[in-house]
């Protein structure tokens, strides 16, 4: 900017040192603070200019302790000016704050300020969505592994139990299977396994296998409360909530192992899967899953709450020291946030899960309930 009569002058003279960029040779020059910018004194023939504040910029950001300052205009690429006096880089750094070491420190925090925002907005979104990498990995599983994972999770926890095969009882909780899945899409299936063990408990495998105790059926008081369990469980199995339990306990890098084939990767499923315990979100989506179930198969929900007031005031149904598979199966404490759900549910015509000849067989189908019944 070339000099003008209206530039007003803040200070001395300083001597300087001024390379054009043009040229090899620098000379000496006079350069003092104006109101606008640096007022750059040259016995030249191009005659005196203005280097705005606002263009200059510095290799080296002016401190409080400086004792030179090396300045550029960005107007004019390869122009430098040298200066060699701390009064004149402490008095430049007033004028032209964005020269200092604090604005350096600033505009350097500034990218990773904005990395910061961006992994803070990724998280929100991801919270937000109720993102899961293992439920993610979960949902890759093939079908194949997924069966495979189930099938061997109710032998590791059945082994030392026998599983009730009363042929009548098994078409009773077929009947009902069919009839909560009926309101999924889809057509999907579920393999329900009835184990003659007193312990009052009901758990979803990989696979869409279930597994229900004969304890949790002598406990119900109808086919409704078992049928309110057992689309709790549908629930779970439909969210993949037991796959993404395995994903979360062994790790991704064994998740993706097990996808591909690897063996030994996880030695005693069912082991692993009684250490599990699924969150309370996902307890509660079991349960909306679970009334959404029921209200399409028309089979009233009193029974699930009924259920959940039975067990809660009785406590549970014993122990069963066979095995000590007691010990390894996950339960489903009833609470009252949980009732209160049932409570709340729609109101609808409905008709009883089984019939009554239905119920009295799926009751007795157990080895040990047959024997009492007898």
């Amino acid at each position: 900017m070339p000099y003008d009569s209206e530039t007003k002058m803040t200070g001395p003279y300083f001597e300087a040192r001024y390379s054009d960029g043009r040229t090899a040779a620098a000379r000496d020059i006079r350069v003092a603070l104006s109101k606008h910018g640096l007022l750059l004194r040259q016995d030249y023939p191009a005659g005196d200019e203005v280097w705005p504040y606002t263009s200059l910029t510095t290799a080296e950001p002016l401190s409080s302790h400086a004792i030179d300052a090396l300045i550029s205009n960005a107007a004019q690429p390869g122009a430098s000016l040298f200066v060699p006096n701390g009064s004149f880089a402490r008095q430049l750094a007033q004028l032209a704050p964005h020269l200092t070491t604090r604005a350096a420190r600033r505009r350097a925090a500034v990218p990773w300020l904005i990395t910061a925002a961006v992994i803070v907005a990724i998280a929100a979104a991801i919270s937000a969505a109720q993102f899961s990498p293992a439920r993610a990995i979960a949902s890759m599983m093939p079908d194949k592994v997924r069966k495979a994972l189930g099938n061997q999770a109710v032998r590791s926890l059945t082994k030392s139990k026998p599983s009730c095969m009363q042929a009548e009882g098994l078409a009773a909780v077929s009947a009902m299977t069919r009839r909560l899945s009926s309101g999924l899409d889809g057509g999907r299936t579920f393999n329900v396994t009835v184990v003659d063990l007193g312990l009052v408990n009901a758990f979803a495998t990989p696979g869409n296998r279930i597994v229900l105790t004969r304890g949790l059926i002598e406990k119900a008081g109808s086919a409704d409360e078992v049928a309110g369990v057992l689309a709790h469980e549908i629930g779970h199995a439909v969210a993949l909530d037991p796959e993404t339990g395995i994903v979360r306990a062994i790790g991704m890098s064994a998740a993706v192992e097990l996808m591909f084939g690897g063996s030994g990767t996880v030695s005693n499923i069912g082991v692993l899967l009684a250490q599990l315990s699924y969150t309370r979100q996902a307890e509660a989506q079991a349960d909306e899953t679970a009334l959404r179930l029921l209200e399409k198969a028309g089979i009233s929900a009193k029974g699930f709450g009924q259920f959940f007031r039975r067990v809660n005031k009785e406590g549970d149904a014993g122990s069963d020291s066979a095995g000590g598979i007691a010990g390894m199966l996950r339960t489903h404490p009833p609470t009252a946030e949980r009732i209160r759900r049932v409570d709340a549910a729609n109101t609808y015509r409905a008709t009883p899960a089984l019939s009554p000849e239905q119920w009295q067989a799926m009751k007795a189908m157990c080895p040990k309930a047959a024997k009492e019944d007898g």
